[in-house]
């Protein structure tokens, strides 16, 4: 099966309880978004990977345009019923791969992604796309959930996902994060990083897959008895499993 196939089977099999998940995933991080984009919000804005298109009715509040991009048709269509009962009408979406994006050079004022590098093969094409479609001196806002700088640990906390939703490629620790956003050719301007805690048996339930809960749930029992955290802070507290997945958003601009 190809990448591209896992991540559209993976979602589409989420559509409902991803939607319901979608504007609370993280925090406060929509609104981070909104508020880190600055003046550039106000203009043409590119919500990559979109989802059903939490970030992107945010940004249609300001922007002059917010257009949304996903390679999954149940996802889209999640996002047109959001921007339909909020009554927006500056929203369009767009099916298409991260990978290559459909849209001229230099065309938005701001790009933004949230949640979605982890399941990229390769980021660097993407921040590669999101690099050319925004014009110079344009706004990028990059989020996504991140690995300890431990490899060992990352390794584990990765494995831990890829069991959960096999879409899910590879979280990257903050660093190399950071680095692949430079090396597209983008300058940072700043960088937020919290942890938000999680109950293992929602976390399970987004995913929609009852057949991998029991057999996770043991693996990830076992570690946090042995006092392995993965990284994710991985304990056991009142007889739940919890951890915390750490955010970063990173904000950029093209010179």
């Amino acid at each position: 099966m190809e990448h591209i196939e896992r991540v559209e089977e993976a979602f589409t099999r989420q559509a409902e309880t991803f939607d319901a998940y979608a504007a609370k995933a993280g925090g406060d991080v929509v609104a981070m978004v909104c508020e880190a984009l600055g003046a550039a919000g106000g203009g043409r804005v590119l919500d990559v990977a979109c989802g059903p298109g939490a970030v992107t009715a945010a940004l249609a509040v300001r922007a002059r345009e917010a257009v949304g991009l996903d390679a999954v048709p149940a996802m889209l269509e999640k996002a047109r019923e959001r921007c339909e009962r909020a009554g927006l009408s500056n929203m369009r979406f767009e099916h298409g791969k991260a990978e290559a994006l459909p849209f001229e050079t230099a065309s938005f004022e701001a790009v933004v992604t949230r949640l979605a590098l982890h399941h990229c093969v390769d980021p660097a094409p993407v921040l590669a796309e999101m690099f050319r479609v925004l014009r110079p001196g344009g706004r990028a806002v990059i989020a996504d959930v991140t690995v300890s700088e431990d490899r060992e640990k990352a390794r584990l906390q990765n494995a831990l996902e890829i069991v959960r939703d096999p879409s899910h490629t590879r979280m990257l620790p903050l660093s190399e994060l950071k680095a692949a956003i430079e090396a597209a050719g983008f300058e940072i301007d700043a960088q937020t990083v919290w942890d938000a805690p999680r109950e293992f048996e929602q976390w399970m339930e987004i995913v929609n897959d009852p057949q991998r809960t029991a057999p996770l749930r043991t693996i990830a029992r076992a570690l946090a008895e042995e006092g392995r955290d993965a990284g994710m802070g991985l304990s056991v507290r009142g007889g739940q499993i919890v951890f915390f997945h750490r955010w970063a958003l990173v904000a950029a601009r093209k010179p």
